[in-house]
């Protein structure tokens, strides 16, 4: 014997009068939206769509960036080459370096030099503040800290959105740049700048 859901009561169920109802339902639905409200909930949920790839820290297709202030200037490097961030103290000037090398910190018992790219990079001077940072980037056996003038905070960029160097931006700075976001937002070459002779100092001895 079959059974047949909801025929309990031993009547007939009439398939066509139910269908009829949900397509009369289904229009009623349709009509009470208006055409204007129509495009209002299809732009939302496209805004929704574009966004959602943003919302992860680890979207493929997209660089997690820090990004900082140099001079007025807005920077940002990867996390990949970021160990971590910390207050501009005690800082303990080192003789005989370039001038672009600020000085030694002590971190947790560890000693790290801390270079002003914008001496190295011959952007406007901007005297010490409160905001002051120290971004300590990293990679293979070589660790020193870079100077922010302010922590903005970190973001994903998408790949595709960061464009070459700009036509103005030449000789040493374009050197250790990786691209230009949409909003003008420098992203610095984490590799180039770590391997770079002329930057890493050796302060042992």
């Amino acid at each position: 014997m079959t059974h047949t859901p909801f025929a309990k009561s031993g009547k007939a169920i009439d398939w066509d009068d139910i269908h009829q109802r949900l397509e009369a339902a289904r229009k009623a639905l349709s009509q009470e939206l208006s055409p204007d409200e129509e495009k209002r909930i299809l732009k939302t949920r496209a805004a929704a769509l574009a966004r959602e790839p943003l919302s992860g820290e680890t979207t493929e297709g997209h660089l997690e960036i820090l990004e900082f202030l140099l001079a007025y200037e807005r920077y940002g490097i990867e996390m990949s080459w970021v160990r971590e961030t910390c207050p501009l103290k005690d800082l303990t000037p080192i003789p005989c370096t370039p001038p672009f090398v600020l000085g030694l910190i002590n971190v947790r018992g560890e000693i790290i030099s801390v270079i002003d790219l914008k001496k190295f990079f011959d952007l406007p001077e901007k005297g010490l503040t409160d905001l002051n940072k120290v971004v300590i980037v990293h990679g293979g056996d070589m660790t020193f800290g870079i100077l922010a003038d302010e922590i903005l905070g970190v973001r994903p960029v998408p790949g595709d959105a960061i464009q070459p160097t700009l036509p103005t931006l030449t000789g040493i700075r374009e050197e250790y740049l990786k691209g230009i976001t949409g909003e003008r937002a420098i992203i610095l070459d984490g590799s180039r700048i770590l391997n770079d002779r002329r930057i890493i100092v050796n302060d042992e001895g």
